[in-house]
């Protein structure tokens, strides 16, 4: 019998690949591959020369504009030249029209001059006029509700620069922008229970109620203004303190549809001294030039694909994919938000290909298109190739995908993984983690995380995974921002992301098996919360 239970043995060293060494329970591993992994990306790193290319050289990346295309083709060229094969810039279907910002000017000029930081929402007009430079005075509308507005301002803005009139919340802040993870956090990450939601789990209660009765409201009114022609139309976030601006969209993107006014936001330090001043009677006037372009020629939304084709004859036709998304907002030039993740992923196949590493199962990039929509070109491509969830009809190459990850969250480095409920995938990840708690990745939970290009697969039962991460400043300071850019990124923290990212993905394309799935989800028919 002992004989037996080692010639067993034996068969499966035998039969496992170069290098690989078993570990706990079934999962094996390449330690002498995942050191060289380490090596190449944290000592040979292009990843900050991948991000200047997106951020510095290409622009904003709004999708369907030229900074969007511009970075796409280059990100496509980049792959080719790392040796991947069939790297192409693909379309998934209509987006709808393109824009870019080509001037903006804002200053107040009575009752004295000074120069106002201002960024136009996407998908806004320009300023009327023949150079579309202006002078006008303020109008502040408080305004309540639509029966408000018509009764005190119909007829009375066109031509006038517009603002709402907002509460002052401003106050001093004490806490800092920026913030890793406490130990204690992830720890209780790392001890979280599985949590089964259903609609009940989240009543609409008093309050709620009269959030959305208020964001309707105010919806209303602000198209009621948009009606009334205004020349410029000024808006602020409470968050947009010390000079920056959390900006947005303004404007519909769909075919067809009419340009909303030139609208642009303005820090809410800036905001607030125009209003205190209007309400106090000071005649206001400010000047401003906003020129935007918008882009009808191609209706089509594009996403970047490559791959590294597998080589095991039995394995070589099912995929590991990794991904984030290229496109961003306009404020600045998405360095954060999501230059960081494309970078990542981008430096992670170079270090696979840099150490000409061969997988068994092929590897497939992706840099999505849209995300800022709705994850648009992840859910229309994994509509495309894998599963509908409204029907849930499978194609294919659903049961080819073994794994999806996915870098969203920032500039920040890896501290662990979201399993997204998958359990059967935990122990697995662990041990993945053991060669990076040195570099402070060792966390994985059960706890589900939104919001990114994972739940496009996640939605039609693909295991779809986001990593964690640490906040830095993401959320206070460079999440849609005027300050999303290169100087906002930490070299150290995005080496040490592509490196685990490289060696997840070599893992999962190495497995005998595919990753553990959850059980298949129900179809969702359109009108339903897909996520």
């Amino acid at each position: 019998m002992k004989k037996i239970l080692l010639s067993l043995a034996a068969l499966v060293l035998l039969s496992a690949p170069a290098g690989f060494a078993r570990k706990n329970g079934n999962e094996k591993t390449q330690p002498d591959v995942i050191e060289k992994i380490k090596q190449e990306g944290l000592k040979n790193s292009k990843v900050m020369d991948i991000a200047f290319h997106l951020t510095d050289v290409s622009g904003p990346r709004v999708t369907g504009s030229p900074g969007f295309m511009k970075a796409a083709n280059w990100a496509k060229d980049q792959l080719t030249s790392y040796g991947l094969q069939n790297s192409r810039v693909e379309a998934w279907g209509e987006f709808g029209r393109g824009w870019q910002q080509e001037k903006c000017y804002l200053a107040m000029v009575e009752p004295y001059y000074t120069p106002i930081i201002a960024l136009p929402k996407v998908w806004t007009a320009s300023t009327p006029g023949k150079k579309g430079s202006i002078i006008s005075d303020v109008v502040v509308v408080k305004a309540p509700d639509s029966t408000t507005f018509v009764n005190q301002y119909k007829g009375k803005l066109k031509g006038k620069i517009v603002m709402l009139f907002m509460a002052d919340t401003m106050r001093p802040s004490f806490t800092a922008d920026g913030e890793r993870f406490h130990d204690t956090t992830l720890e209780k990450m790392a001890k979280a229970e599985p949590v089964l939601r259903n609609n009940a789990d989240f009543p609409v209660g008093p309050d709620m109620a009269r959030r959305f009765q208020r964001m309707n409201q105010q919806r209303r009114v602000s198209d009621l203004i948009n009606a009334e022609e205004p020349a410029l139309i000024l808006s602020m976030n409470a968050r947009g303190t010390d000079g920056t601006i959390f900006v947005q969209g303004g404007g519909q993107y769909t075919k067809g549809s009419k340009d909303a006014p030139a609208s642009v936001v303005i820090s809410s330090d800036e905001y607030l001294r125009l209003q205190r001043m209007v309400t106090a009677g000071v005649p206001v006037k400010l000047e401003a030039e906003v020129r935007t372009k918008f882009y009808d020629n191609d209706f089509r939304g594009y996403n970047v694909l490559a791959e590294i084709p597998g080589t095991d004859p039995a394995l070589k036709d099912e995929i590991v994919m990794l991904g984030a998304h290229l496109d961003s907002w306009q404020g600045s030039t998405g360095a954060t938000d999501n230059a960081a993740g494309s970078s990542v992923m981008m430096e992670a196949v170079r270090i696979l290909k840099a150490l000409n590493l061969q997988p068994r199962r092929t590897i497939r990039i992706a840099l999505w298109s849209g995300e800022e929509q709705g994850l648009l070109g992840s859910r229309a491509w994994v509509k495309n190739n894998l599963a509908d969830p409204a029907t849930m009809e499978l194609k294919p190459e659903h049961s080819k995908v073994s794994a999806y990850f996915n870098v969203d969250n920032g500039t920040g480095r890896i501290r662990g993984v979201y399993s997204q409920g998958n359990k059967g995938v935990m122990p697995i990840f662990n041990e993945w983690l053991q060669p990076f708690h040195d570099l402070g990745a060792k966390t994985v939970t059960i706890n589900n995380t939104g919001g990114t290009d994972h739940q496009s697969f996640d939605a039609v039962g693909i295991p779809g995974f986001q990593f964690i991460q640490d906040a830095i400043e993401y959320d206070t300071r460079t999440h849609h921002t005027n300050m999303d850019n290169y100087d906002h990124l930490v070299p150290e923290d995005l080496k040490q992301a592509s490196t685990i990212v490289a060696t997840f993905v070599y893992n999962a394309a190495q497995r005998n098996e595919k990753l553990p799935r959850k059980d298949l989800p129900k179809p969702r028919p359109v009108g339903q919360r897909q996520f």
